[in-house]
């Protein structure tokens, strides 16, 4: 029989644990719907003195061996279910930020202290993945995050000795602290249908913690998409408009007495006729010049 018990004496002292002196029927079993009864024979050693000292693992420092119950969907295999020890350590990222992905790595190693964990007939061999999934809680992370890795070397039939190291974001969307701790395992094509699934205990585990600080502000997008110009062609409006134009100087003629109308020939300046006359006067005075002279060259 294996009993857990939680120490409560101080470090460096000594937890003492006797069993109890008793006869008869100490405790009833059943097996596979068969009952047997234990009886209480002797105890040796009467006693066991256990020291206390400081435990590892919590928090953030020691291992983390996480007891996996390994089943298979679909499909029966001898070696399944399974309990399958793996190391769990997980690296929170140093710094983060709210409405950021935080990236975690995540590395797990089979142990030899539970059952081998074995591809099962008909485990997909082309590319095989295992999927990983971390619990989280606190600055309004998601409940559950998953990454995945490709298994390498895997023969159906045989022991999957190996594990991928995975890296799995999760995304706080307020300031504080993110704790997080070792969730399911899927293995296969696909993590919503896998060959196989391990889940892992909901208690006993331990937490990692990173502080998420306040998320950076982003340039808001900007619009570059051009602005539609109306290429149509815009009616034209024709309008007409009738103007009538009043002279400012009015011209008067003037119509000679007993003569035609001349127009304004009489008050635009000297008339043509005096340069007519001016001119046959001109021309009767040298022909009377010419003929005193002519006579004068005759008596001479």
């Amino acid at each position: 029989m294996t009993a857990s018990v939680t120490a409560t004496a101080a470090t460096g002292g000594n937890l003492v644990l006797t069993p109890v002196t008793t006869t008869g029927t100490l405790l009833t079993i059943t097996v596979a719907g068969e009952a047997t009864s234990c009886t209480y024979v002797s105890a040796s050693p009467t006693s066991v003195s256990v020291p206390i000292q400081t435990g590892g693992g919590g928090g953030d420092t020691g291992d983390d061996i996480v007891d996996y119950n390994c089943t298979l969907p679909s499909g029966t295999d001898a070696d399944y279910p399974a309990t399958v020890d793996i190391k769990v350590v997980m690296t929170p990222p140093t710094s983060a930020s709210a409405n950021a992905d935080a990236s975690i790595s995540w590395t797990g190693t089979i142990q030899s202290t539970g059952d081998p964990l074995k591809a099962p007939t008909g485990f997909p061999t082309t590319s095989p993945k295992m999927f990983v999934t971390v619990k989280a809680s606190g600055a309004g992370a998601p409940a559950t995050a998953t990454g995945e890795g490709t298994l390498t070397s895997v023969t159906a039939g045989s022991n999957i000795t190996s594990l991928p190291n995975v890296t799995v974001k999760v995304k706080p969307t307020t300031t504080g602290t993110v704790t997080l701790t070792a969730g399911d395992l899927a293995f296969g094509t696909s993590s919503a249908s896998p060959a196989i699934k391990c889940t892992a205990p909901t208690t006993g585990l331990k937490a990692y913690t990173f502080t998420v600080g306040n998320s950076t502000t982003s340039p808001s997008p900007t619009n570059t998409s051009p602005t539609p110009t109306n290429t149509s062609p815009r009616p034209t409006t024709t309008r007409t408009h009738t103007e009538t134009v009043t002279p400012t100087t009015t011209r008067k003629s003037q119509t000679p007495k007993a003569g035609a109308d001349t127009g304004a020939g009489g008050t635009m300046g000297p008339d043509g006729r005096l340069f007519i006359l001016t001119g046959t006067g001109l021309v009767a005075a040298a022909a009377i010049g010419g003929l005193v002279m002519r006579r004068r060259s005759v008596k001479g």
